[in-house]
């Protein structure tokens, strides 16, 4: 099953149930005005979703406009971003300088989540000296979690799969680490793909936990990375138990993998701009590729082996912040 949210003027938007080609739609209607009320009572909601994508199985349903979907959840309680695959923490501390991390528990940070961007729209930035990188990831969406679940049991509590472009600002990012708090001024908010699907809805895709679909990144046009989802060292149901670790995990809290990044990061290239620049570092010395600037684009693509897109495209211009 997939979801999306159509734009109708309030901040939640209007929850739609998508046919699986994504070019028709039915309204979830007024009992679920939005996702986040149906990640309140999911499994009140799934039966009435799951009707009504049967329908649109059957060839009903109206015509979707890609441009009027917002995020899939355009605002959440809360979003945790962890950092799973091992090969961008190698490189990541390469490119910053920075010692090696040995934790003994997941890496994760609580980031924004009053406002989600939309998987088409123009993403403003108040200047280019941030240093502008995309993160491409996958991410899950959880109902209710109670404190101290288990890996088994959090993986009972993953109800929908998003894809995410966790925008960063890289010159703000050592000087933040080093004063031992959290993330402010290097974490933006992050856009996300329209589809957020069923485990299901991936078959094969969803293995252990694990996303395992290429993230395919372009770059002003040009492939950038197209690593894999597979190489998680821990994989999402262990990171929704490490959130749950001493907290209940409210509905539709959303949870990242990190940036992607495979060992064999030589043939698939790189999810973020800042992976590319360590692996230079380590060939060459010093970073050759400069951060994004005003009027590039960045287009990203989950991948099935079949070549279908399950989560739709991301494909956004930054651009300069008018006050």
């Amino acid at each position: 099953m997939r979801l999306a949210t159509r734009a109708n003027g309030t901040p939640d938007g209007e929850l739609v149930v998508v046919s699986g080609d994504g070019s028709r739609c039915l309204a979830a209607g007024p009992q679920w005005p939005c996702l986040l009320t149906a990640m309140e009572d999911w499994e009140g909601a799934k039966a009435q979703l799951e009707g009504l994508a049967r329908q649109l199985e059957a060839g009903e349903g109206e015509a979707l406009d890609p441009a009027s979907l917002l995020a899939p959840m355009p605002r959440s309680w809360q979003w945790l971003d962890g950092s799973a695959f091992q090969t961008h923490a190698d490189l990541m501390q390469v490119a910053f300088d920075t010692d090696p991390l040995n934790p003994e528990r997941p890496l994760m940070y609580q980031g924004m989540s009053d406002r989600f961007i939309a998987p088409s729209e123009d993403v403003a930035f108040a200047g280019e000296e941030g240093g502008i990188d995309f993160e491409g990831e996958f991410g899950v969406i959880v109902d209710a979690v109670p404190m101290g679940a288990t890996p088994t049991e959090a993986m009972k509590h993953i109800r929908l799969i998003v894809q995410i472009n966790d925008w960063s600002l890289r010159a703000y990012a050592v000087p933040e680490m080093h004063t031992g708090f959290g993330f402010i001024l290097a974490k933006p908010a992050c856009s996300l793909a329209p589809f957020a699907v069923t485990p299901e809805e991936l078959g094969v895709g969803w293995q252990d936990g694990r996303v395992c679909l290429d993230l395919a990144i372009d770059w002003n046009g040009e492939r950038f990375g197209n690593a894999n989802g597979r190489e998680m060292s821990v994989g999402f149901h262990e990171l929704v138990a490490h959130a749950a670790t001493a907290r209940d995990l409210v509905a539709g809290t959303i949870i990242g993998s990190g940036t992607v990044a495979n060992r064999n990061y030589a043939e698939v290239g790189s999810s973020c701009i800042s992976e590319r620049r360590a692996i230079e570092i380590i060939a060459n010395g010093k970073p050759e590729t400069g951060f994004m600037r005003f009027g590039d684009t960045v287009r990203m693509q989950g991948r099935a082996a079949d070549g279908s897109t399950p989560f739709g495209t991301i494909d956004q211009k930054v651009v300069r912040h008018v006050r």
